[in-house]
């Protein structure tokens, strides 16, 4: 009997002496992470920022990237260990828990060589976290804590242009060029050019093109190539379409071109007004009023024409003649002269 009263008195001496110092888990919900940027340019730099919401004395903490896109730079508050693909950043307080931490930070910076858009992520876990004293240590935080990011160049706007050299004549097929570039352009992997034209009353416009299996476009109409869209975007980035401009009247013309995605709902990716002024052909002929100038059965047999023969001979200050002939009565009075001898000869 007194074994097991002394047993017993044991195992509750043990109890108290376990329950008497304050160390248990608890649930550690006032995590915060953030980074300091959500679109990271090539060459820059994003910071992850941990705060923890309660002063620890120890933490694991895990913080995963994509090393296709980042490469690791530095840690402030803790040991790191980057393991390739996932820094793991270990913190102890060595001084007994006068210099616990708050926060803490990871840095990565996103490669040079970067030409896309690149949605990605970074992912946080927590584990062997306790406070200052290690009196409470907080339960692990292993389902992945998530922040976003973008990863892509300083993309700029593109620029749409119509160009040609010379007048534009009316019902004459002009050559002329269309472009659209950017020197970083954001990428569309369905984009389309089409165009639309206000034009005088009564007249028509066209802007064809002919693609690279012979078949043309007018712009105008159809828009250029795949009706599903086509692939643009990247540094110093530009397509050239050599279209001819056939205007049915004399006036002023309004292009709008239009850069669209197929994608998203047709929605314009760049857009830009060209106003067109075209003149009429020179030495056109008029038509001819009623009755005036008409073709008959009568006129329209060729007629006869004897050519003029003209002197070519210059002749300066030589007055035309005018007057009658002397030579002609002189030659008669003569001829009768002659006729009366021989009459007379024959007498």
């Amino acid at each position: 009997m007194k074994k097991i009263i002394s047993s017993i008195i044991l195992l509750m001496i043990v109890f108290i002496i376990m329950f008497s110092v304050n160390s248990y888990a608890v649930l550690l919900d006032r995590v915060d992470v953030q980074v300091d940027k959500t679109t990271v340019r090539p060459g820059e730099n994003v910071t992850v920022n941990i705060n923890f919401g309660e002063n620890l004395g120890a933490y694991t903490a895990n913080i995963s990237y994509d090393n296709k896109l980042f490469e690791y730079v530095s840690t402030d508050g803790g040991t790191a260990n980057n393991q390739t693909d996932k820094v793991k950043v270990v913190y102890f307080d060595q001084t007994g828990g006068e210099n616990p931490r708050s926060s803490m930070s990871v840095t990565f910076k996103a490669k040079d060589d970067i030409t896309t858009s690149n949605p990605t992520e970074f992912t946080v876990t927590l584990e062997g976290m306790a406070n200052n004293d290690a009196s409470i240590t907080f339960d692990d935080i292993t389902t992945p804590i998530i922040k976003n990011v973008v990863v892509e160049p300083e993309f700029l706007e593109y620029l749409l242009k119509l160009e040609y050299t010379g007048d534009v004549i009316e019902n004459e097929a002009k050559d002329m060029k269309i472009s659209y570039s950017s020197s970083s352009g954001r990428y569309f992997s369905k984009a389309r050019l089409v165009a639309s034209a206000t034009t005088p009353d009564g007249a028509s416009v066209q802007l064809i093109g002919i693609d690279s299996e012979s078949l043309k476009h007018d712009i105008i109409q159809s828009g250029w190539g795949d009706p599903q869209g086509y692939e643009i975007g990247g540094k110093d980035f530009a397509q050239v379409l050599d279209v001819q401009g056939t205007f049915s009247k004399k006036g002023a013309y309004t292009i709008t071109l239009k850069l669209i995605d197929r994608e998203n709902s047709d929605a314009i990716i760049a857009e830009n007004t060209v106003n067109v002024t075209v003149s009429e052909k020179e030495g056109q002929v008029q038509k001819p009023e009623e009755n005036v100038g008409a073709l008959t059965p009568e006129n329209t047999k060729p007629q006869e024409q004897t050519p003029e023969i003209q002197d070519t001979t210059k002749q300066p200050n030589k007055l035309p003649k005018t007057g009658t002939n002397i030579y002609i009565p002189l030659g008669m009075i003569l001829f009768s002269l002659v006729g009366a001898v021989i009459v007379n000869n024959k007498k």
